[in-house]
């Protein structure tokens, strides 16, 4: 159910850039005819040549009224893009929004190999891409036990779920191809882009928080926090010092005792917040049900109380003195 009229954003500026790629020559591949279009006259077309791969998509919005003392940048998980932060699968404002409206410059990427930011041949690529079926995310992105089913009678929800189970197809929709063999170039990108835009906060989800922390462990100096929302991915426990003076804020949702993957993933996270922490770094985990707030997914951005959510992530930030 969309939520009601807003006022209006009041974006100043807005815009979008490619950072990161790099030129791959192929050879040896024959030419080949193409007709690009039916009834057009077929092209020649030679494969062999230079190709630029590896760029990332980035889009940005400017507020009137700038609140957020650095920017902060909105990095998705694995088999997602930038979308996951745009609206909820049942069409309500997501967290882009809400951090333009509090005043924040809002930087959303399209990681590496998805959406906006392109892809790569097999010539260049020549690992599978990993595809979700329809049932799959619906156990392990933690919004019910199994896998969906289009019969509401054969599917069900945790007991007290938020995350929009009507809008789950239109979240489905969303969902595109990951190849499990480009962190080192989304990597790159993502680095590129705190070059290029930061000091920054940044906030990232599932995959992103290997993202998120190694290149936060590379640049220090220019990621003045970061949040890790539900971390799938991490960051290096040799590196752990590099982030002493990078306040760290982790969010996890309910459910977790319940799922095969989850409490290993969470106990690994948590290993490492200790090794910030011995490392003279300050870190806060939420684990939301410990503080009431019950029924969130994995995707906690488009759960129902997803502002509830960014509330909290936007009083921590106010806590540390990154807003006027």
């Amino acid at each position: 159910m969309a939520q009601s009229k807003l006022p209006p954003l009041n974006v100043v500026d807005m815009g979008s850039f490619h950072v990161g790629g790099r030129l791959v020559e192929i050879s040896g591949r024959p030419i080949k005819e193409v007709v690009f279009s039916p009834g057009s006259a077929p092209a020649k077309i030679d494969p062999n040549g230079n190709y630029l791969v590896e760029q990332m998509y980035v889009q940005y919005f400017i507020p009137k009224d700038v609140k957020g003392k650095l920017p902060i940048l909105l990095w998705h998980g694995g088999g997602l893009t930038g979308v996951t932060y745009e609206t909820t699968p049942d069409g309500r404002e997501g967290w882009q929004n809400y951090f333009i409206r509090k005043g924040w410059k809002t930087y959303v990427s399209d990681a590496v190999e998805r959406g906006r930011s392109g892809w790569a041949s097999p010539d260049i690529w020549p690992t599978e891409p990993q595809f979700l079926t329809v049932e799959n995310p619906w156990g392990r992105f933690r919004m019910g036990p199994g896998n969906w089913s289009d019969d509401s009678t054969k599917r069900t929800q945790f007991q007290g779920s938020l995350f929009p189970a009507e809008g789950y197809l239109n979240f489905m929709k969303q969902v595109v191809p990951r190849w499990t063999t480009t962190d080192a170039a989304t990597i790159a990108a993502y680095t590129e882009l705190v070059d290029r835009v930061c000091p920054c906060v940044v906030l990232v989800h599932s995959q992103g928080g290997q993202f998120g922390q190694k290149v936060a462990q590379a640049r220090p100096d220019k990621v003045k926090a970061l949040i890790l929302v539900e971390p799938a991915g991490f960051g290096d426990p040799a590196k752990a010092a590099a982030l002493k003076d990078t306040p760290i804020l982790t969010i996890y949702g309910d459910y977790i005792d319940q799922d095969s993957r989850w409490p290993t993933i969470r106990k690994t996270q948590l290993a490492l917040n200790q090794k910030y922490i011995d490392a003279g770094g300050s870190v806060d985990v939420i684990n939301l049900p410990d503080i009431g707030i019950k029924g969130n997914s994995h995707m906690l951005m488009m759960d129902r109380n997803n502002i509830q959510i960014a509330d909290l992530i936007e009083a921590w930030l106010k806590k540390k003195g990154f807003t006027r």
